[in-house]
């Protein structure tokens, strides 16, 4: 079923909390464990059964596209040296899919990445997928969210419960009564609200599943909050749209890394790492221990920061 779809990952931002390691290394290149985190976000198209993913860049990310192309001297050199197992894991990322590189140019945010794939997309359905957000390999979402869209025709975000003092960072959604599947409609959305007037703390995480009719939208979508153009205002009208399809949502209780916080990003190395037969044994020890002598540390609270989707 899956095989019809393409993928299209938006790697355009200009990755400001990560600075200055992204200053001339895109974040979606920074290592989770020992691979980058945009390549955990193919593999995860790859297993459901994607093979056409387009990765949408800016300036100062031709990384991204090295990072999934062969390189000849490497392979030779680890095959000289009997390397197998690397070899393995160099060649691999270079085999995982067809992939394509296009540029949104200058960051105006996610809507206007997304209608830079209305050519390579055409007039098919089509799946979105953020780097920021890591979905565990264990705890398979795109599957769940594809049958969904073969069911209602409609579009289908992720949703997530969040804390409620989390809601300014997401998109945040207004739904019904949840159906045999799990999946709920979608009644509204609005994008990074106040706490005091989110309509619920169920987040919407980076996974879509689009009809092309998202394209029109986002064709006169104005800019919307920080001043850019908001898929979630382009999934609001479709969502309010009484004669389309509709937009629902997945509520995805699984394991999610976010690496597009730095605390976040560390604590998404740490969980995958622990998770890992050949660096858990040795890893889960010492962060006990290591916890063991932080009683003493004071916290300070953190300050959540003020973001548009372009710095992430």
């Amino acid at each position: 079923m899956s095989l019809r779809y393409k993928a299209v990952i938006p790697a355009a931002g200009l990755g400001t909390r990560f600075l200055p390691a992204t200053k001339a290394m895109p974040k979606e290149m920074l290592p989770v464990v020992d691979k980058p985190a945009i390549q955990y976000v193919v593999e995860e198209a790859v297993a459901a059964g994607i093979r056409d993913v387009l990765i949408i860049v800016g300036r100062n990310k031709n990384n991204i596209a090295n990072h999934f192309d062969s390189v000849p001297e490497l392979e030779t050199a680890l095959t000289t040296k009997g390397d197998t197992a690397k070899l393995g894991k160099v060649a691999h990322s270079s085999q995982l899919a067809d992939i394509h590189i296009t540029r949104q140019g200058e960051p105006r945010g996610l809507g206007h990445a997304v209608s830079r794939a209305a050519s390579y997309v055409g007039d098919s359905s089509f799946v979105v997928m953020l780097g920021d957000d890591l979905i565990d390999e264990r705890d398979p979402l795109l599957p769940t969210m594809l049958a969904v869209h073969e069911r209602t025709g409609g579009a289908v975000v992720a949703l997530m419960e969040v804390d409620p003092e989390q809601v300014h960072l997401y998109g945040v959604a207004t739904v019904g009564a949840r159906g045999d599947d799990g999946s709920v409609r979608i009644l509204d959305l609005v994008e990074k609200p106040a706490r005091e007037v989110a309509p619920s703390n169920l987040a919407v995480i980076g996974r879509y599943v689009l009809g092309p009719e998202v394209f029109g939208v986002l064709a006169h979508t104005e800019p919307g909050k920080g001043g850019e153009i908001q898929l979630t205002d382009a999934l609001r009208e479709l969502a309010a749209d009484p004669d389309g399809p509709g937009v629902y949502g997945v509520v995805f209780g699984g394991r999610r890394y976010d690496t597009g916080d730095r605390v976040d990003y560390i604590k998404a190395i740490l969980q995958l790492a622990c998770d890992r037969d050949d660096l858990g044994p040795e890893l889960r020890p010492w962060i006990k221990q290591f916890a063991a002598g932080l009683d003493s540390v004071t916290d300070s609270p953190a300050q959540p920061a003020v973001e548009t989707a372009s710095d992430r």
